[in-house]
């Protein structure tokens, strides 16, 4: 806490942590060290001048080199100063004689074999000759943008919104990546590798490397030899081989050049695909480098023309350009790198920036070889080391990845709960290791982990940690701390109790004693099960972190029945999260230095009172230089106060009670009972306080709500409480009626999918991969299809059925009732929760195929997928979306039912019985990944500081601060990662606040294409990106293209939620006022409508959130000449704010005066309202998601939104506008009878003619 108060006085020379000091170097830096160099070219235009700083190594300089348009033929080079060869992995500052303005000469290289083959790789993608790659971990369409299709400029309509059909369902089209109307220019019709390869024995000795093929756009097939000295045209043919040179003038040192030299239209062609590129926003069109990109669920069938399969010669040939004909390029030692780069030097700013991005880089590579090489373990492609034992137990190696099941193979967990223990033991082992490597302490390693699901197995990837598989002599174990068989014998070796003890203060882990099948006593600083390992290169390790947390110990006596029960909790892994235990140890310290100071007070008033006591009788003068005196010493005790020394409290949690131990002393009977007492305290303080406080602060709207069982989960992760507690919040949230209905629907609908998941990933686990499709297909039509066909059955190929014949086929058994039943037994299991009669009734059914698809990775394909009643003239409308999104809490189920008959018949799969899914609709499977990377300290300084200092009105280090936090978090993530997403939209939104609106409207932009690359085009993160992003379009000027970007969020808004979210009516409000800005006066009424009838449906007609509404909404049917309308509505709004908050409230005065004059004088008011809202367009956009943006779910809110604080808000709304109409009524009040301004469209012949109370 101390250093966060510290952070904004960054400027001041007094260094109080590392954060202070790095934000100064790394705000000057930059600024001082950028000049201009000039590289010399060999070849036209023979000159650049770049920027650059002297913190830049040679290597980013030869990078900037490389992507420049004029010199991007250039791969294969290095670079000379004063005819002396620079080193491309200095820092330039090291490099004698550097100065601005010197020059830099570059010098090309002979060729090797690996520069060549990504010479030709790079040139395959320059020319646009490159097809996608088939990538394992990302699927179909991965790393799909929308942002460019959106139509922002269209002038068929008046505006986006205008023909906008609230009782329409949503459209699954949202999903077709956007189409252009004009391709690409072809350079080359193909550029490959010639079937000559590879060059003979004798030639290779002359220096040949490649034999390549290019088909030009002439129609000529040309073979090109790849020499040590660059490119040549060989004289070689289909059938006849000659890889002499067929004229000296046709050849360059760089390939493109040469196609230029070969083709006469490729130059023109080449220039016109540089200038179709550029069009193109390059956070679209680049790939992720640190980041696996988002796989959508919905993806075009096989027969859409957006991604045509393409015949290429060279795709197949990628793998060997890539990684080499004996595949050693990409075979790396992980463990090596990930020590080895922890262990370089962290003290400057440049220093850190270095090491944070080469460990953000390791992780991502890592992770990326780890789903390849579970992937390929899951199809059956890798043999296991130990073949002779059973599935569960068998061990892999990968690309020097060490790989097991997330099973217990070998009885580990037996007593535990068997393979589900073994399961959540793998989860919770990486978000230990993430934990351990966020705090990255100096001497203690880590290896990398990575945990994948996939087809329905659970696969962790660890590096291989030297010395683990060595065999110690007898009576030596491999683990030289902690638990070396279980609990039965411990070790305690003295090297790493400082680490470990240090590891465990950050974690609150209590250092204590654990006792032995001989009953010795042995001290250890962290749990019993981590481990220490001394590996084989000295360093020291720690393994097996799934318990550094206690067990949730009240919920497992009361759940937990032991390992043949099948009623009670699957397992007796239950243990608390890291956040409840961080919020636990604040609640504690706080009552320490409540405590503290309680004390202080007591004793410094028992000292005055003593000397008061003392001193007895004494002068005037006297007693006032006392009192001076006094008031000093108080003005000297208050700032220690404030700085009690923290250093005597000492909390901390033990993570070994309830697991088995038995102290043996009274003294260290009685320790442990203590120690048990501080675990039941913190199981209580999560069910008492932390559960019905988030059920709190979302009733309150403190927190923005929730839209999908992620954003919920993410949600309660952030306050500490585990998922198995999802049947608690529904409880809960049923009890506050339909204010929380929607957090109530969500926790159902997440329970449902969770119980379905575990059900689907044990028919999936013993099935081949070509039956996979089958048994999800049937297990869809049993849980969402069953309206549409009551007797569901496998579509079987009799081929693959007798081909694989020994295979599981318990799916083929599954029935829409054992289905249900089991789904029942599953959510009671988990979550403690008895799912209502008629809960089939109630799923949503485009929401649950969402959700069960983003958990086991499934890519289904985009169409209407058909789940009411069967109907032979079906309308091609979305059948799946009126049955879950017309209305959002499952009431209009009979009428979507009617409504949801669309497209059996467009699909071309089943000609049987119809049936919602069918094999064919499972387009692809890709792997879930959780890996143990950790975000940048460095950056996340940078960020916090900048935040504070705008906080304390420190503007300009602020904004330099942010800015330099961006810049870090661009180094170290690359620009293509959540992280940096998250930042774009956090300091979009402090642009905004600070009124640097363009700035904004920019960062807000970058926010959504990075978000939707890397976070999907449905996240809760991009819907809230773009509504930002429509907020800040507005601010700028740009109205129709605001309203663009919000119908294209509300499109999705109501796929993975539905309709009447609480946060829409926010959005709905802002949409309406922002129609009223361009004068649409009826459209703007509809989306005030429309967000009342959600406001009353939430909240009840008679809130105060209702009034507030039907205030705004009588207004705008005031601008619309519906006068009548318009006197109701306000007299409803009157009525609400009299009977709620009195007929004295400004609320009630100002809706009463409304009130009398739109009755008096209807004309008057509908031109007062139209003067109105031209002021309100004036004004700063009165939209509360610029105080209420909901950067991340979970996030407080800057203004809560109370009534008691404004005219419009109220307690709940989470999102309601503050401010719009105290700011119209302001207006109203000041401006009188002083018709200045023309009068709007109202209708004289209009009376106010109802009748006034």
């Amino acid at each position: 806490m101390a250093d966060k108060q510290d952070v904004p006085n960054a400027e001041t020379p007094v260094q109080v942590s590392h954060a202070n000091q790095n934000d100064d170097t790394t705000v000057e830096a930059p600024v001082q060290d950028l000049f201009q160099l000039t590289v010399k070219l060999p070849n036209p235009p023979h000159q650049i001048q770049i920027m650059v700083s002297s913190q830049e190594q040679v290597q980013d300089i030869r990078q900037s080199v490389i992507e420049l348009p004029g010199t991007y033929q250039y791969s294969c080079f290095h670079l000379e100063h004063d005819g002396t060869r620079i080193n491309d992995y200095v820092e330039l500052s090291e490099v004698p004689g550097i100065a601005p303005d010197s020059e830099l000469v570059l010098v090309e290289d002979p060729y090797t074999e690996k520069d060549a083959r990504i010479h030709l790789l790079r040139t395959r993608e320059l020319v646009g000759a490159a097809s996608p790659r088939l990538d394992t971990a990302g699927g179909i369409a991965a790393g799909m943008a929308l942002f460019d299709g959106i139509d922002v400029s269209s002038e068929k309509n008046p505006h986006p919104l205008s023909d906008y059909d609230f009782n329409a369902p949503a459209s699954l089209d949202q999903f077709l990546p956007p189409t252009s109307s004009t391709s690409a220019p072809k350079c080359v019709r193909g550029l490959c590798l010639s079937p000559w390869n590879p060059p003979p024995y004798y030639l290779r000795q002359k220096g040949h490397l490649l034999y390549i093929q290019v088909a030009t756009l002439e129609g000529e097939t040309v073979h090109i030899t790849s020499h040590v000295s660059g490119f040549y045209v060989n004289k070689s043919s289909s059938n006849k081989f000659d890889p002499t040179p067929k004229s000296a003038a046709l050849s360059a040192h760089s390939l493109v050049t040469l196609l230029g030299m070969i083709s006469p239209s490729f130059e023109k062609e080449f220039q016109a695909l540089q200038e179709y590129n550029s069009t193109k926003d390059p956070l679209i069109i680049f790939g992720p480098t640190n980041a696996i990109p988002a796989a959508p669920w919905l993806v075009p069938g096989p027969d859409a023309q957006h991604k045509a399969h393409t015949s290429d010669l060279a795709r197949p040939q990628e793998q060997y350009l890539i990684a080499g004909a004996e595949g050693v390029d990409s075979l790396r030692d992980f463990n090596e790198e990930f020590q080895s780069t922890r262990e370089l030097p962290r003290e400057t700013v440049q220093e850190r920036v270095f090491r944070e991005r080469l460990l953000s880089k390791l992780f991502a590579d890592y992770t990326e070889a780890a789903v390849r090489g579970a992937v390929l373990i899951a199809k059956g492609e890798i043999a296991p080391l130990n073949p002779t034992e059973g599935r569960d137990a068998q061990i892999y190696v990968y690309n020097n990845i060490f790989f097991s099941h997330g099973a217990d193979g070998v009885g580990t967990f037996t007593s535990e709960g068997g393979d589900e223990a073994a399961r959540v033991a793998t989860g919770k082992d990486v978000m230990g290791v993430k934990a351990v490597n966020t705090l990255d302490i100096p001497g203690l390693q880590t290896p990398g982990t990575v945990v994948v699901d996939y087809l329905g197995r659970r696969l962790v990837a660890q590096s291989i940690v030297p010395g683990i598989f060595r065999q110690r002599e007898e009576g030596q174990s491999q683990i030289d701390y902690g638990g070396v068989e279980g609990k039965d014998v411990v070790a305690t070796n003295q090297e790493f109790v400082p680490l470990f003890d240090k590891m465990s203060k950050a974690m609150r882990v209590k250092s204590h004693s654990v006792w032995d099948k001989d009953g010795k006593k042995h001290n250890l600083v962290a749990s019993v099960e981590t481990k220490g390992l001394l590996g084989t290169d000295g360093r020291k390790y720690v393994l097996d972190l799934y318990r550094i947390t206690p067990l949730d110990v009240d919920f497992i006596e009361k759940h937990w029945k032991g390992v043949e029960d099948e009623t009670g909790y699957p397992h007796k892994m239950a243990v608390l999260r890291q956040e409840l235990v961080d919020s636990f140890w604040k609640l504690k310290m706080r009552e320490y230095v409540s405590k503290e100071m309680a004390t202080r007070k007591e004793a410094r008033e028992k000292a005055e009172k003593e000397k008061a006591e003392k001193e007895g009788e004494t002068k005037e003068e006297g007693t006032a230089e006392k009192e001076g005196e006094k008031k000093d010493e108080e003005k000297k005790e208050e700032p220690q106060d404030d700085r009690i020394d923290i250093g005597g409290f000492d909390f901390a949690l033990n993570p070994d009670v309830f697991c088995g131990q038995i102290p043996q002393t009274d003294e260290e009977k009685t320790q442990w009972e203590a120690d048990e007492k501080d675990v039941r305290d913190a199981c209580a303080f999560l069910v008492e306080k932390c559960i019905p406080g988030l059920i709190e602060d979302l009733k309150e709207g403190d927190v923005g709500s929730p839209m999908d069982g992620y954003s919920l989960t993410r949600l309660m992760h952030k306050r500490g409480i585990n998922i198995r507690y999802l049947g608690s919040l529904a409880t809960l949230a049923t009890e506050q009626g339909t204010k929380l209905a929607s957090i109530k629907t969500l926790a159902v609908q997440e329970m449902i999918a969770r119980a379905a998941k575990h059900i689907l990933n044990a028919l999936l686990r013993g099935l081949p991969a070509p039956l996979v499709s089958y048994a999800i297909s049937h297990f869809l039509n049993c849980l969402l299809g069953s309206a549409h066909n009551p007797s569901p059955k496998v579509v079987k190929d009799e081929s693959l059925w007798t081909l694989y014949h020994d295979s599981d086929f318990s799916f083929e058994s599954l029935t829409i009732e054992s289905l249900r039943a089991q789904i029942q037994k599953e959510v009671q299991r988990r979550f403690r929760f008895e799912l209502e009669e008629g809960w089939v009734g109630k799923i949503k059914h485009l929401q649950m195929l969402r959700e069960i698809a983003l958990k086991l990775g499934l890519q289904l394909t985009i169409k209407d997928y058909e789940f009411g009643p069967a109907k032979p003239d079906a309308a091609k409308v979305n059948g799946d979306t009126p049955v879950s999104t017309t209305n959002g809490n499952g009431k209009g189920k009979h009428k979507k039912k009617g409504s949801a008959t669309a497209s059996g018949a467009s699909s071309p799969v089943h000609k049987g019985p119809s049936q919602t899914f069918s094999p064919a609709d499972i387009m692809n499977i890709v792997p879930i990944v959780k890996d143990s990377s950790s975000k940048s300290q460095l950056a996340e300084e940078a960020l916090e500081a900048g935040r504070i200092s705008i906080i304390q009105d420190q503007k300009d280090l602020g904004q330099e601060l942010l800015l330099e936090s961006l810049s870090l978090h661009e180094q170290i993530y690359g620009v293509l990662h959540p992280e940096v997403a998250r930042v774009y939209n956090t300091l979009s939104m402090l642009y905004y606040q600070l009124d640097e609106k363009a700035a904004a409207v920019e960062l807000a932009r970058k926010a959504v294409i990075v978000s939707e690359r890397t976070l999907g085009v449905d996240s809760t993160e991009t819907i809230l990106n773009y509504l930002n992003l429509g907020l800040f379009e507005h601010a700028n000027g740009d109205t129709k293209a605001a309203l663009a970007y919000i119908k294209h969020a509300f499109g999705f808004w109501r796929i993975i939620y539905g309709d009447g979210h609480p946060d829409s009516v926010t959005t709905m409000n802002n949409t309406a006022v922002m129609l009223q800005a361009l004068k649409h006066y009826t459209d703007s009424r509809k989306w005030f409508e429309a967000s009342l009838s959600v406001c009353e449906e939430i909240f009840g007609k008679n809130s105060a959130n209702a009034a507030t509404l039907s205030f705004q909404l009588a207004q705008a049917l005031a601008l619309d000449n519906d006068s009548k309308g318009s006197v109701n509505r306000m007299r409803d709004a009157y009525n609400t704010f009299l009977a709620e908050l009195g007929p004295n409230d400004r609320n009630t005065k100002e809706a009463e005066n409304w009130l009398e004059q739109l009755t008096q004088n209807a004309v008057a008011l509908a031109k007062q309202a139209k003067e109105t809202a031209a002021r309100r367009r004036l004004l700063k956009p009165r939209v509360t998601m610029s105080a209420k943006p909901q950067p991340q779910v979970g996030q407080g809110s800057v203004s809560n939104g109370r009534v008691a604080e404004s005219t419009t808000s109220a307690s709940g709304m989470g999102g309601m506008d503050s401010r719009s109409i105290d700011e119209l009524l302001k207006y109203i009040e000041g401006a009188e009878p002083k018709p200045k301004r023309t009068a709007g469209k109202t209708n004289p012949k209009r009376r106010g003619a109802s009748s006034r109370k």
